[in-house]
């Protein structure tokens, strides 16, 4: 039977059973029930209960064979995860959600791909997509999704892909750091890069500081320190020494304490990667005293463009 005949037999229909989040069983049931943990996803991806096109948001789809679904505006085929982040990685549904807890305890890949009987490929891209859900949602996504960071070359449509091969010291973004109250920001520096950083330092004595690929700089405007990742292409070996400290370790800043010893624990962080793990750090910090799990769901299965197919 075509498919359009059967989406003539099988109207628009709620995918969900009806059954309330209040009902549904704690986390750690969950993670040992398939229909139930993708019934809990289902619900965080429609809230109302029936499905709409991640292309086109219209209400009215039909059921097609094989766990697809097609949208009675724009005619896109889609299954129900398409377009949302969960979407990256051969998971399960139960393995997404203890994936989600053990990424939530920052869990080390080694062990989540012991937990969870997972190549080491599979494990990163997984996490890696939990990383670019939490950036998503950040105030300032559109400009880190951009250019600027290089983060919209890991894209292709909805799916994530292997990302730019290098960056060079006129491609390395910059990122100020301002701690406020309880509150720490993170920002992209419009027009700066590595060399511009550089630059500052060479010739308006500004102070900076190396450890290892990280170069962190003294007060500069509103910000508590700028910030790079950087690579074997620059010129570290320009940066002056100074016994003075800069003003981000004289002030006993707790988010910059945080960040720095989170960042020093990740070996082999990239230039490309960077602001991944520096905007999960913010969303860690600024949520400190949360569950991170609700949030995370939720994050994972919202759509990664609206509007844009997988």
């Amino acid at each position: 039977m075509s498919d359009t005949a059967t989406a003539q037999e099988k109207p628009s229909s709620p995918i969900l059973q009806g059954r309330s989040l209040q009902a549904l069983p704690d986390r750690a049931a969950l993670e040992q029930d398939e229909s139930a943990a993708r019934e809990y996803l289902l619900s965080l991806c429609w809230p109302d209960k029936m499905p709409r096109c991640p292309r086109c948001a219209h209400a009215k789809v039909y059921s097609l064979s094989n766990d697809r679904l097609r949208c009675a505006a724009c005619k896109y085929t889609f299954r129900p995860f398409t377009g949302r982040w969960l979407d990256n990685g051969a998971l399960s549904c139960t393995q997404w959600l203890a994936l989600l807890r053990l990424f939530a305890h920052k869990t080390a890949i080694s062990e989540i791909m012991e937990t969870l009987s997972l190549s080491y490929n599979t494990a990163f891209k997984a996490t890696t997509a939990i990383r670019f859900g939490i950036l998503a949602h950040a105030t300032d996504s559109a400009q880190l999704l951009g250019p600027d960071t290089r983060l919209d070359s890991f894209l292709k449509g909805a799916r994530l892909t292997g990302g730019p091969a290098c960056m060079t010291m006129d491609s390395i973004p910059v990122y100020g750091i301002m701690e406020t109250g309880q509150w720490a920001f993170i920002d992209l520096i419009p027009g700066f890069r590595a060399e511009t950083l550089f630059h500052f330092h060479l010739n308006f004595h500004l102070k900076i500081v190396r450890s290892g690929h990280l170069v962190y700089s003294d007060k500069y405007k509103n910000y508590d320190t700028l910030l790079m990742c950087g690579n074997d292409s620059l010129p570290y070996d320009c940066i002056r020494r100074s016994k003075d400290k800069v003003h981000v370790e004289e002030s006993g800043s707790p988010f910059w304490n945080y960040l720095l010893d989170n960042l020093k624990l990740l070996r082999g962080i990239s230039s490309q990667r960077f602001p991944l793990y520096l905007k999960e750090l913010e969303f860690r910090y600024n949520n400190r005293d949360k569950d991170l799990l609700p949030l995370l769901d939720g994050y994972l299965c919202a759509l990664v463009r609206p509007g844009i197919s997988a």
